[in-house]
Parts: C-alpha cells; structure tokens; sequence
C-alpha cells in the first residue's frame, strides 16, 4: 500500500464517523457525507500527515486537523460545481451534489462543511500547545478565506472569457488551489515545536507544490478523459479560463511544473529537511493522471 493510499485508509475511517446525524436536518447531513465520503485522493489531509510525520509525529494525533481540511476542499468543490460557478453534473465520477440534493441543499450542504472544519480543528490536539492550535486555527482562514481560495475562486470567475495575462493565472492559482495545499503543509508543521526557518521552509515548499499540482490539473483538462478525470474534461478551453496551457501549452507546463517544484525542495534542503513521505507525495502530484 503507497503512503497515500494508507492516509486514505486511516482518513476515511475517520470521516465517516465525523458527521453522523439522524435528526429533522437528516437531509443535509446526507448532502454533506454525500461528497465528503466520495472518493477523493485526500492528498491534502496526506500532506498534512506526513509534515508531522516527518517530525516524529503520530498520525492519529492529526487526524481531525486532516479532517477539516478535507471538509474545506469538499465544501469548496460543492459550490465550485454549482449552476452559478462551473456548472459541472460530474465530480469524482459521481453526480455532483447539487444533481443529487439540489442547488439549495447542496448550498447549505458547503456551508455546513465549511463549519464543520473548525469544529474539527478546534478539538483538544494531543501534544500542541494552545498557541499552535491558535496558529492552526488562523491559518486555515487564512488560506481559505478571501485572501486565499475563496479570493483565487473570485478572480477566476471575474475573468473567466477575458484576454488576461500570466500573472492573472499565476494570482488566480497560487489562491484558488495552492494556498489550501500550503495550509496543509502549515498546519502538520505545527503539530512539533519546529524552529521558525523550518516552518517558513515548509510554507515555500506547501506553496510551491500547490502551484505544481494546479498546472498539472490543467494539463488533464487538456489532455485526460472523463474516466480517468472523474469529472467532465475540456472544461477550461470551453470557458475560455486563465489556465497555463492557454499561455504556455501542455509541454511547457508540465516542466514549469518541475522547475516550481524543485525550487520548493531547494528551500527544505537549505534547512536540512528531507521527507520520504513528502517526497513521495510529490511525486503523486507530477506524476497524476486524474
């Protein structure tokens, strides 16, 4: 079993005991866990395991902070495929939510997700200080509010179908995708008590590989199937969205892809960190077909 593949295992055990109702808001529940418990590849949750990981760590004790973030990057694919965004019917090769439960429920179910996540990450964390559960708890707003995802996914939508520039893609994707990426990243490196260079090493790093993992996501829209992608492809040239092969093409993105990557190691080898697990994360994100 790969590194990932076990934090999946470990991650989904976890998250179907975490949102179990059978009151009158039943429904929403069933929305929520409806794409939640899908299956997703959990490279978020597995970044922030294996940061801490790397520094001794166990994985259990992360759990609920992976947790909250799987909750963002579900609540955020939910709205992402409503009418009014992407209006996608296809979401890891399931009918998306809103298909299911409806465009208000499926609404809510984002909203309760989005919660969700703090209450996770606001739960008593074996071995971390009440100053790094402040910091965990800041970074993830952070990174997922109007000065991270929320404001990247704005940008993207204002300037869907206009001429832009390389810098409107890089903005739209180091928001949109990499900073929940980095947060992850953040988030596991303050689990140990780690010198202030480390941590500012790992959030380079974080950056670097949300930024990589987003170019290779718009190369498979170029270039995968919808059964290899789980969801409908083609979807950006049709929108006429700011990606990186729209400027760059395919060829050329893939080996910025690697260029932003290995200037993410170059900052963890400045300051001695090496990381099998990440390592091999890494290699799932350039290496990926869906």
């Amino acid at each position: 079993m790969s590194y990932l593949e076990s934090c999946k295992s470990e991650l989904n055990q976890y998250l179907e005991t975490a949102l179990v109702t059978s009151g009158l808001a039943k429904r929403l529940y069933d929305a929520m866990n409806y794409s939640l418990l899908n299956d997703g590849k959990r490279l978020r949750p597995a970044l922030c395991m294996a940061t801490a990981e790397t520094f001794g760590v166990e994985r259990q004790a992360v759990l609920p902070a992976a947790a909250a973030l799987e909750m963002i990057h579900s609540y955020s694919l939910i709205h992402d495929d409503l009418p009014c965004m992407d209006d996608d019917d296809l979401r890891r090769g399931q009918p998306t939510n809103h298909k299911v439960f409806g465009e208000a429920m499926a609404l809510l179910a984002g909203d309760g997700l989005l919660t969700e996540a703090f209450v996770q990450l606001s739960k008593p964390l074996s071995g971390v200080s009440p100053d790094r559960q402040v910091s965990m708890l800041h970074t993830l707003a952070l990174r997922a509010g109007a000065s991270g995802m929320v404001g990247g996914q704005a940008v993207d939508v204002e300037l869907t179908g206009q001429e832009g520039t390389l810098a409107d893609v890089e903005y739209i994707h180091l928001h949109k995708t990499a900073r929940l990426i980095q947060a992850s990243i953040e988030i596991g490196a303050l689990f140990p008590e780690l010198p202030t260079e480390c941590v500012k090493a790992l959030s380079v790093y974080g950056e670097s590989l949300g930024l990589a993992f987003q170019m290779i996501d718009d190369v498979l829209d170029v270039v995968g199937s919808s059964e290899e992608l789980g969801k409908t492809p083609g979807k950006d040239v049709q929108a006429n969205k700011l990606t990186y092969p729209r400027f760059l093409g395919v060829e050329e993105t893939r080996e910025l892809a690697a260029q932003v990557i290995g200037r993410g190691e170059q900052a963890l080898l400045k300051v001695g960190i090496a990381s099998s697990p990440l390592r091999e994360l890494q290699s799932v994100v350039l290496e990926r077909t869906h």
